[in-house]
């Protein structure tokens, strides 16, 4: 089966993940994803198939060759965004794209512009797959997922490449923050890994935010508004107080590159009852921590204000920047850079402004660097892939378990 037709069938499974039913996995379609490659890593020749009770999928391509080389791992996720809708996908292919906007929905009016999105213009005269605009596509990281399965079918086709003991490992609910949960390094076991979960072409990470999650909840008081004075405490007021108390630059809209930020994704309340859901990113292990006692810095300000036991704060660490565990062994940085530019890659070393399960695996004895799976626009109605892109990508996973047999 070719790339794009692979890709174009995994996104037909609905895979959102929900942090709200804690379950692993979050949500059923993503069971029923894990059994279709389960099967598929069987029908294509793979050994040591395995779908375990968590939804994690492995599988081994054994070496062909007698030379004594390291065991390596290649991971992507399975799940989809919660941020966006992923059922009933609808993609299809822009043939030979022009350069110019892409209608992506006529009855909507829906259209993905280059003066909103102009990486997409270096990709003229390639083959984008897009939506309709009504959904997310679910290349982040259904298009790691259909490089790998064709890189592993790809070696299997053409033996004459000389590779070691390959391990591939599928997760659930890496957007949620809880595709390492259940990952058995152990059972994995391989030396090294990469995750292909990156984003444009060329991509090559080794370093990420240290992540947090933060819950504030707010506790008010409701009296009826006409004898409120001196009585009310409105609780969604004291929680706009607290966000505006915040850094207002410190956004992920207003941060690039190394800068951090405090990002609220969430709110809810009533006069009795708010909660505000925060996410905390930095690459600097020490900012990072500064960064969560501010929040309980701010929340100590409110309840000194506003009576102790106003607002509380749960504060939840997600993962740390993998840099730490990397360095020590640059040498598979290096082979990813070697392989990227063996296939006419040119490699972009660059911090990921999010995370990965590669980020959680370092610390856990699988040091795993990310490479790129092509797509742009993640998390939203906007999302594409170039097919070419895709590609790519495969042949950069051939050519790593290549250049690895090879020495």
């Amino acid at each position: 089966m070719n790339i794009t037709k692979r890709f174009l069938k995994y996104v037909s499974f609905t895979t959102t993940s929900d942090e709200n039913t804690k379950m692993t996995p979050s949500t059923p379609g993503q069971m029923i994803f894990a059994q279709y490659l389960f099967e598929e890593l069987k029908s294509i020749g793979l050994q040591d198939v395995d779908l375990d009770s968590y939804g994690y999928v492995m599988a081994t391509l054994p070496a062909n060759t007698e030379k004594k080389i390291p065991v390596i791992g290649f991971v992507s996720h399975m799940d989809t965004s919660p941020d966006m809708t992923a059922k009933n996908v609808k993609a299809r292919i822009v043939n030979n794209y022009d350069g110019g906007d892409i209608l992506l929905n006529e009855e909507k009016l829906i259209v993905l512009e280059t003066e909103k999105f102009p990486e997409i213009v270096q990709y003229k005269g390639q083959d984008i797959i897009v939506t309709d605009g009504t959904t997310l596509l679910g290349a982040d990281d259904k298009a790691g997922l259909a490089e790998i399965v064709t890189a592993m079918e790809y070696l299997i086709a053409h033996p004459e490449i000389e590779h070691g003991k390959i391990r591939i490992g599928f997760t659930p609910d890496e957007e949620i923050g809880q595709g390492a949960d259940h990952f058995d390094v152990a059972k994995f076991g391989a030396e090294w890994a990469y995750t292909m979960d990156g984003g444009e072409i060329g991509e090559l990470e080794f370093e990420n935010f240290n992540a947090a999650a933060a819950k504030i909840t707010v506790k008010g008081l409701n009296v009826h508004p006409g004898y409120a004075k001196h009585k009310m405490l409105n609780s969604m007021r004291v929680a706009q107080q607290f966000t505006s108390m915040l850094p207002r630059h410190e956004t992920p809209e207003h941060t690039e590159k190394y800068e951090g930020f405090y990002h609220l994704v969430g709110m809810e309340g009533t006069v009795e009852k708010s909660s505000l859901s925060y996410i905390i990113r930095d690459h600097d292990r020490d900012r990072f921590d500064r960064r969560k006692k501010e929040m309980q810095h701010l929340v100590n300000k409110i309840n000194s204000e506003f009576g102790e036991g106003t607002a509380t704060l749960e504060l939840r660490d997600q993962y740390y920047n993998m840099r730490e565990k990397v360095e020590p062994v640059m040498h598979i940085v290096d082979l990813a850079f070697e392989a990227m530019e063996a296939v006419g890659v040119k490699p972009n070393v660059k911090p990921i402004r999010g995370g990965t399960d590669g980020a959680r695996l370092s610390f856990e004895d699988l040091p795993c660097p990310n490479i790129f799976a092509g797509g742009h626009n993640f998390h939203g109605r906007f999302e594409y892939v170039p097919v070419q892109s895709m590609e790519k990508a495969m042949m950069v996973i051939v050519k790593i378990a290549e250049i690895m047999g090879g020495k």
